[in-house]
């Protein structure tokens, strides 16, 4: 009866509760319709208003405009001086704060007339949207334009224009005057809507005349295509909620086309703004009705739970005394309680296989009892100090029940009395540490191992922690860091061991950072170089892994940095080797090959020439028969020395074999320059050479093939200028001949000036 009864009355609670949330809710929901019919009645107010003002506006301009443009019909008012023209033209000044003086405009959009002045301004408004529209008539009548910057005043304005005609009835030109854009923002400015509010004045094309209270900076811009001005331009006058393009905040529009003509005023108040008072005065009602409900649902909560308080701690009282008998029994510790006499009053289970005994047999046992006079002396020291109030932690070593020996850490805490402060008895933990201790000494020892493996290998091994600071070096990586194990110990990876790139700039991130924060292994990478502290440089491969425990977290990382310094620069010599000549260290014909196809593809898109020149030192052999093959390597170095200083840069000087070589001439702008080429040729070996004593001169051979003339590839400009070369040689050596085609005789660059070698290739020495 009691639990129907308790059931009623919260079921009663609750239909209490929802019938105050609904009264609350319909009053909060007729509250916001009045703010909101409020808000659009004034702003719809407000609108026609504004609409007025600027239509009345426009409308006398208009007048204005149209009387002027009459009048100029009229071809004897143009033919008045301009003091009476003027009087002529404005009699009826336009009247109004925010209108500018009016221009009238000849066809080519030069100002003939300006009302404010007799003589006018020097400017052109041809590139004007609505001088444009009026002269091709694509809109007649009352033209209003888009807002510009003033050329004269340098202020913003809104143009209003119509054309008047000529004596042949044809459009002549454009009478214009302009609305200050400040005017709006003035007529705008006696309005307060609240914050965040704005009243706006577009352009049909969408584009922004005025902006109150936002200012000049968004006159201009098109919101054409934008969700709000397409809603605006597909209805005449309206109110709706939308979203601002400019500045993204959800506003209530309310707008209107200002008459026939062009533009649209509209007013726009944040909802937030609207609905402000609203919001509080739901606040208030919903803490109001929050209170009422709750009141009625504790109410009846409260009475419920009494019911069943009672009973629910009997219960719970039962339960807990069992699951902490089944805690206490299943731990894999020792768990008992001592009185101040070392009389014990609970263990668990664990004394039947510790003790051989039973919990109930131990009831009342004493320690000494239990334990026997020689175990019991060892404890009784911590015994005494725990039943003074002195909390023991130690670890002993036993021999359990079934004579097996094991580790045990005990601890001792006092049962201190919180109103007196006196120590009731003590709390005993035995827990068995057998397998730590075993498992501590297998760790020791494969420590010691990994210890001794990571001193022994030649690479650098350098450990951290999570946060990439050091925990390990081994000796190589010592000796390649310049730091000590102990120095470099909580110090940054980067500090330790900096990476660097082969320019000089350091490697962000690490690898060994990389792998802490990505968790993967990285590398192994070469091209990197770690510096010693004394500047020492070091080539190496990179790689780094994470360490990840068992648990899958993050420990640390190991970095492995091997020393490729050797063979990295016996890799670049080798390759050096492979391009370049041995003796003359001069590029080999592997490497003349790729530069002249790169330099006949740069040559066809520029379209311009180059040149594959061929050279043979004549009485080469004589020198190495007379004087030694020694002296003939030093003849050809020297002969390399002086072709590489007499090219230009961008030339490739080759060692094709032997004494010929080869001459790659990129970039040339004529044929003309072919000579100067061979003359600079010729006049490398005018000089004698000096080589161990000896005063040697010999001469050359040379022959010339030009790109496009003589072939479009390599191979095929090199056959001819060998061709030519061997030309050269026949014709009496000291020479330099250019191809001239499969059938006619290679024609001389360079003439003989004055042989080094005879005819019969004879060697001159002095």
């Amino acid at each position: 009866m009691r639990h129907f009864f308790s059931q009623r009355l919260i079921w009663l609670s609750l239909l209490l509760s929802l019938g105050i949330g609904a009264m609350v809710a319909r009053t909060v929901w007729t509250m916001r319709a009045d703010e909101w019919d409020f808000a659009a009645r004034t702003n719809r107010n407000l609108v026609n208003a504004l609409e007025h003002s600027i239509g009345w506006t426009l409308n006398a301009m208009d007048q204005s405009l149209q009387d002027v443009a009459h009048k100029l019909e009229y071809p004897e008012v143009m033919e008045l001086p301009p003091a009476l023209r003027s009087r002529v033209l404005f009699d009826r000044p336009l009247r109004g704060a925010g209108i500018l003086d009016v221009y009238v405009l000849d066809h080519r959009g030069d100002v003939l007339i300006d009302s404010g002045a007799l003589t006018p301004p020097q400017a052109n408004y041809a590139d004007r949207d609505y001088f444009q529209a009026l002269m091709t008539g694509t809109q007649e009548g009352l033209v209003i334009g888009k807002p510009v910057m003033g050329r004269v005043s340098k202020i913003w304005m809104l143009p209003v224009a119509r054309a008047y005609k000529g004596a042949d009835g044809k459009v002549a030109g454009v009478v214009v005057s302009s609305i200050r854009v400040g005017y709006f923002n003035e007529l705008f400015k006696s309005l307060d809507l609240g914050p965040g509010s704005g009243v706006n004045l577009f352009h049909d094309s969408g584009t922004i005349v005025s902006r109150y209270p936002y200012g000049d900076a968004d006159v201009g811009k098109s919101l054409a295509g934008t969700p709000n001005m397409r809603r605006f331009l597909e209805e005449r006058s309206g109110s709706f909620v939308g979203i601002s393009f400019l500045d993204g905040v959800e506003r209530f529009y309310t707008f209107r086309h200002v008459g026939q003509y062009p533009l649209l005023v509209n007013v726009a108040q944040p909802t937030r703004a609207i609905l402000a008072r609203w919001w509080v005065n739901v606040l208030q009602l919903s803490a109001f009705a929050l209170v009422l409900i709750a009141s009625c649902v504790g109410l009846a909560i409260l009475f419920t739970r009494e019911l069943a308080r009672h009973q629910e701690t009997a219960r719970r009282l039962r339960e807990t005394e069992h699951y902490l008998r089944t805690i206490l029994d299943n731990l894999p510790s020792t768990i008992s309680y001592w009185d101040t006499a070392q009389r014990n009053r609970f263990i668990n289970k664990s004394s039947v296989e510790l003790y051989g005994r039973t919990p109930e047999q131990m009831q009342d046992m004493s320690a000494a009892e239990l334990l026997g006079p020689h175990d019991y002396a060892v404890v009784e020291p911590y015994v005494k100090q725990a039943l003074q109030g002195h909390p023991q932690l130690f670890e002993r070593t036993i021999t359990d029940a079934s004579g097996e020996v094991r580790h045990t850490h005990i601890s001792y805490t006092p049962d201190t009395d919180e109103a007196t402060g006196k120590v009731r008895g003590m709390f005993v933990q035995m827990t068995d540490i057998t397998e730590r201790k075993r498992m501590e000494d297998e760790l020791f020892r494969e420590k010691e191992r990994m210890r001794l493996t990571l001193q022994s290998i030649g690479d650098a091994v350098v450990c951290t922690d999570a946060e990439g600071r050091i925990t390990y070096l081994n000796p190589v990586a010592q000796r390649m860091t310049g730091w000590q194990a102990f120095d470099a110990a909580g110090r940054d990876v980067d500090e330790v061991a900096p990476l660097y790139l082969p320019n000089g700039a350091q490697t962000q991130p690490s690898p060994l950072r990389t792998a802490l924060k990505t968790q993967n292994p990285c590398g192994p990478t070469r091209g990197v170089v770690l510096r010693h502290k004394d500047g020492q440089r070091f080539e190496v491969e990179e790689s780094a892994s994470p360490i990840i425990d068992r648990h899958r977290h993050l420990t640390g990382a190991v970095m492995v940095l091997h020393d490729v310094t050797e063979t990295m620069a016996m890799a670049e010599r080798m390759a050096h080797l492979a391009q370049y000549d041995a003796l003359t260290d001069l590029p080999n014909r592997v490497l003349l090959q790729d530069r002249a196809r790169q330099a006949l593809a740069l040559a066809r898109r520029q379209g311009k020439s180059l040149a594959v020149l061929y050279l043979d030192l004549d009485g080469f052999k004589q020198v190495n028969d007379t004087l030694g093959h020694d002296v003939g390597d030093q003849l050809l170095v020297q002969f390399a020395q002086r072709l590489v200083a007499a090219m230009r840069q961008s030339d490739t000087v080759c060692r094709q074999g032997g004494d010929e070589f080869v001459v790659l001439l990129p970039g040339l702008e004529s044929p003309e320059q072919a000579s100067v080429v061979a003359r600079k040729v010729l006049a490398v070996v005018r000089e004698p050479f000096v080589l161990q004593g000896h005063e040697l001169r010999v001469g050359l051979s040379a022959g010339m093939a030009l790109f496009p003339q003589h072939g479009g590839s390599y191979d095929e400009l090199a056959r001819h200028a060998d061709a030519a070369m061997y030309a050269a040689k026949r014709a009496g050596r000291m020479q330099v001949r250019r191809y001239a085609g499969p059938d006619a005789e290679p024609e001389i660059l360079a003439p003989v000036p004055g042989q080094a070698i005879g005819q019969d290739g004879e060697l001159l020495l002095k």
